[in-house]
């Protein structure tokens, strides 16, 4: 039996706790907020709040075996709305989220260390949130299974160092190397802990060459994508492209190389941003978004509805786990351009369902929306062929594969031993 732990529960970690949960190897989830969309409240609450809260429902078999400690993420999420940013702020405020993750990571390991866990024989859980966990884990011989989202972290600084200095009108936008050296001793310490390391795609297996004398094995388990939709997609206009970029409006996506290509193409390319805006103010981000369409938060239904409007997703990261919004597009018909540093290589051909491009070349992406306008039909052909290849990248395929792999990890290891009673202030 596995416990599980991540503070938001995104779609992916929601996907690995109900894989373990069908195969009955789901102890416990933890995270900080679940929703029940059944609830009595459901129907008094505005809609805004409720599509908020739909982020967080688990499936059924998942929610019967999930623990919350929610205050810290409340409180983040409050000041957020309330305005109240120096709350939040990157590690320093009391509600960061590197504060959540901390907090949820300490609970998880303080009920390792006060209540049995003889039926546990693994601990789950992902960057920033694994450290204490993996330190309760390890005194009683439990497995330790460590899911990395993101490109190493010495990889993922060289990165973002580099772009600081090329691209100093968009620095500010990389909240990565604002990281502290203790935060990025704690990374090191977590990964330095695990028995498994989960990623989502080659480039970030890629970076973990980075890492000083890794022991534990690593496995690439790339996510999938939402049903296809039997909604038929908008039309293309003769002449023109609707491009759409969906994520968060930073350099770490090489937002300012795609702004570029299209800034080239003139009026033939229309640009929607999906994506909330970076915490430190940017010129040139505030000049990008009067000039294009701009959504700060749309529900995913909403993402994949206004994706359904548009020709291609623009996708030009520098680092990146994976990029959930590469299999949204293809969802919804749409070709990608996209970075080597995304998932992009290990879930489409380029030239069939979409284009692989050089990180940081406004010049590649613009010539590929040159070869899109230019050829109808060969924008028509990639719309099929990622509607097709998407409908074989599907969640069970990720499913499977983390219960094998969880499954293999558990079966070569001894039972874990029964924690040894601690000794209390009064025996000496």
């Amino acid at each position: 039996m596995v416990l599980l732990s991540h503070p938001t529960g995104n779609v992916n970690v929601r996907q690995a706790a109900l894989a373990l949960a069908d195969a009955d190897l789901l102890a416990e989830f933890w995270t900080c907020l679940h929703w029940n969309p059944t609830a009595r409240a459901a129907g008094w609450l505005p809609a805004r709040v409720r599509e908020l809260l739909e982020r967080r429902v688990l499936p059924p078999q998942v929610r019967a075996r999930t623990q919350i400690d929610p205050w810290l993420e409340v409180a983040r999420l409050l000041s957020s709305k309330l305005g109240l940013t120096a709350l939040a702020r990157h590690e320093r405020g009391i509600f960061s989220v590197d504060a959540v993750y901390r907090g949820l990571d300490r609970r998880i390991a303080r009920r390792l260390q006060t209540e049995t866990v003889t039926a546990l024989r693994a601990v789950y859980a992902y960057e920033d949130g694994a450290l204490a966990t993996f330190a309760a884990a390890r005194e009683y011989g439990l497995q330790c299974i460590y899911d990395l989202p993101i490109g190493y972290w010495r990889a993922a600084q060289r990165i973002y160092g580099e772009e600081a200095e090329r691209e100093p009108a968009w620095a500010a936008t990389i909240e990565g190397v604002l990281d502290s050296e203790e935060k990025l001793a704690r990374k090191e310490r977590e990964i330095a802990g695990a028995d498994l390391v989960i990623v989502a795609s080659r480039f970030t297996a890629g970076t973990l060459g980075e890492v000083p004398n890794l022991k534990a094995p690593v496995a690439i388990v790339p996510y999938g994508a939402p049903p296809v939709a039997d909604e038929p997609r908008e039309p293309a206009r003769p002449g023109r492209l609707r491009a759409i970029f969906v994520g968060a409006l930073t350099q770490r996506k090489g937002l300012s190389y795609a702004l570029e290509a299209v800034r080239r193409l003139g009026d033939r390319v229309e640009l929607t941003l999906v994506g909330a805006h970076p915490a430190a103010p940017c010129a040139a981000l505030e000049d990008a978004l009067r000039h294009h369409r701009w959504f700060p938060d749309l529900s995913s239904a909403e993402v994949l509805r206004e994706m359904r409007r548009h020709d291609v997703l623009l996708f030009p990261s520098l680092c990146e786990g994976f990029g959930l919004v590469i299999l949204e597009a293809l969802s919804c018909g749409l070709p990608v351009i996209a970075t080597p540093h995304t998932g992009a290589p290990d879930v489409l051909t380029d030239g069939i369902e979409g284009f692989i491009v050089p990180i940081r070349s406004a010049d590649a992406i613009a010539e590929k929306l040159e070869l899109l306008l230019a050829s109808p039909a060969q924008l028509a052909a990639m719309k099929d062929a990622a509607t097709a290849k998407a409908r074989g990248l599907t969640w069970e395929r990720y499913r499977a594969s983390i219960v094998r792999l969880v499954k293999s990890q558990i079966d070569q290891t001894p039972v874990p031993r029964p924690p040894q009673p601690r000794p209390d202030s009064d025996s000496r």
